[in-house]
């Protein structure tokens, strides 16, 4: 299956994507923070992204999910900064303290085609959002260099519906984490209230624009697939995550169900969530998805 920024690419329209992505970078609104801060003159906004992509990492990950990690890999670029800045984010020295290093789009190009020529299955663009007109202009240099394999969109699901709309065609594989469905544990962990209603909306335009996971192989080459990270006492609300997927998105909505959550970065400030999950809290929530009729789940 090819990837489908290569037919973008030959589009007469892909120049304009660009263009329109680079403008937001004047007035930033990225993500629903619309900060409108001009980045290019230096001005922060809540990310403190600037004008360049700062990358913290990038080599092959075999820790995904198996229908991206395969046998070779995901070939995962690890972004600096982050629109949501969640009290607990577990890489809290690349999204809160910003460690990396800046990149040009021909050096982010670079490192895509390096990643492709190690045999990875795809190019995994973890916490993106904030840096997608930069992403945008490097895909197009990759692409004029050989790059052809799917495109993951590694997000944390606060996303900007307008810039959902230009990605399409660009992205082969959404893959947004589905964080809360409770407004107070949004506005308390990453100061976003309306985290759930926004993710509502893009959740729909990503499966819109490529449709359940499909997995060739046992690798994946399109589609959507959605992370949902267990809580302590499910602060996140897992049932209305799983009802909305399952009633609005589809039954066959590609989720992984995450066990992994520990207390990291500044998660002493609330109690409640300043402890590992339970077996239990982990087991409640997996049976929840599957009361809701979901029927491709990812387990541990």
């Amino acid at each position: 299956m090819q990837p489908v920024y290569i037919k973008s690419y030959r589009d007469p329209g892909f120049p304009a994507k660009i263009k329109t992505l680079n403008g937001f970078l004047s007035c930033c609104a990225l993500c629903p923070r619309s900060c409108k801060v001009d980045r290019l003159k230096g001005e922060k906004g809540v990310c403190e992204a600037g004008s360049r992509a700062r990358i913290a990492a990038a080599y092959p990950h075999f820790g995904e999910e198996a229908c991206l990690s395969g046998t070779k890999g995901s070939g995962t670029i690890f972004f600096s900064h982050c629109n949501l800045k969640c009290l607990f984010c577990q890489n809290y020295e690349i999204s809160h303290l910003a460690e990396g290093n800046d990149l040009n789009a021909e050096a982010l190009a670079t490192t895509m085609l390096s990643l492709q020529a190690l045999g990875c299955h795809n190019i995994n663009l973890v916490t993106p959002t904030h840096f997608v007109p930069q992403i945008a202009e490097a895909l197009g240099l990759a692409v004029k260099e050989g790059l052809n394999i799917p495109i993951v969109y590694n997000c944390g699901g606060y996303e900007s519906g307008e810039v959902i709309d230009i990605l399409d065609g660009l992205v082969d594989i959404y893959m947004p984490d589905a964080k809360f469905s409770s407004a107070e544990a949004a506005q308390k962990l990453c100061f976003a209230p309306d985290y759930f209603e926004n993710l509502k909306k893009v959740l729909k335009k990503m499966h819109g624009q490529v449709g359940d996971l499909r997995i060739v192989d046992g690798i994946a080459q399109r589609g959507l697939l959605v992370r949902c990270l267990v809580m302590p006492e499910d602060y996140a609300g897992t049932k209305e995550i799983m009802e909305f997927i399952a009633q609005e998105i589809s039954v066959n909505t590609y989720v992984n169900i995450m066990d992994q959550y520990r207390p990291s970065g500044q998660s002493f400030r609330l109690p409640r969530i300043n402890r590992a999950i339970t077996p239990q809290e982990y087991h409640e929530a997996v049976e929840t998805a599957r009361s809701c009729g979901l029927k491709r789940l990812e387990t541990k």
